[in-house]
């Protein structure tokens, strides 16, 4: 793999790295996480000052002059304040949006500079992103699945508790508790690697001039397929809903996400 290609790539992992960790933080204000998305975005300042002092001493000025360097110096500036609000205000809320907006204009300048400097790298990279894409799709819907399975569990277990019936079955199961907690746990890790996901694929149709529409069938699907668990994770920590009912929220949300996979899919103008 050419060097720098695998320098901007480890450069975006570790930043989509952070944007999860920041996601769990987001709902939980877990000071672990905090501070474990805090020094993994400050590997990326670190490395983008780097680059960017490298450019202020051979060029003897700002990188400004082309609206590529712009873009660069944006996203550095983006990170930077990023690490003061993250170290001086604590603005949790803030940080996770201002966290998946840095890693956009990333993206964005990442393809912007092998166009420039090497074009024969942007095949290769968009492949690997599309790639980044889809498996990123298929390990958040993989999560969903189990965490469906899971409420699907619960709401049998709940249903023989409430009929006073099936004894034999309920020792098998674990309790309602722990069910309802485990599929609540596999969301908070899928969502914020379907929104990488969603990030990356509307990326790559952009750059490869791919005939792409917002409306599009599966553009939208995925959408709402991510605001409906947003919705669930929302009601789940915020609105403090617990059990049953936010269970069944998780099964509508999986239906969705099945109609999105299977019959989207189809509708699609460039999913096939």
């Amino acid at each position: 793999m050419d060097a720098g290609r695998l320098l901007f790539e480890s450069i975006l992992i570790i930043y989509a790295v952070s944007v999860i960790f920041y996601f769990i933080d987001f709902l939980f204000h877990n000071r672990k996480a905090n501070r474990v998305a805090f020094w993994l975005l400050s590997m990326v300042w670190v490395i983008q000052t780097i680059f960017l002092l490298t450019e202020i001493i051979t060029t003897a000025s700002l990188p400004i002059q082309t609206f590529n360097d712009g873009l660069y110096t944006y996203t550095w500036i983006i990170v930077t304040f990023s690490l003061i609000i993250h170290r001086f205000f604590q603005l949790e809320f803030f940080m996770f949006f201002m966290s998946v907006f840095g890693f956009l204009f990333m993206l964005i300048h990442s393809l912007r500079s092998f166009q420039i400097n090497d074009s024969s790298q942007i095949p290769v990279m968009l492949n690997e992103w599309l790639y980044a894409h889809i498996v990123l799709a298929l390990i958040s819907y993989g999560l969903f699945t189990i965490s469906f399975v899971l409420a699907l569990l619960y709401l049998m277990q709940y249903r023989f508790l409430k009929a006073k019936k099936g004894y034999k079955w309920l020792a098998r199961f674990r309790d309602l508790e722990g069910i309802e907690k485990r599929a609540f746990q596999l969301i908070v890790l899928a969502e914020p690697l379907l929104l990488i996901s969603i990030i990356l694929g509307v990326v790559w149709a952009y750059m490869t001039n791919t005939t792409f529409y917002w409306y599009d069938s599966k553009t939208v699907g995925s959408i709402l397929v991510f605001l409906i668990y947003g919705m669930y994770l929302y009601s789940r920590t915020r609105g403090n809903y617990r059990g049953r009912p936010i269970l069944l929220l998780n099964v509508i949300a999986f239906c969705l996400l099945l109609i999105n996979f299977f019959l989207f899919n189809t509708l699609s103008n460039f999913h096939v």
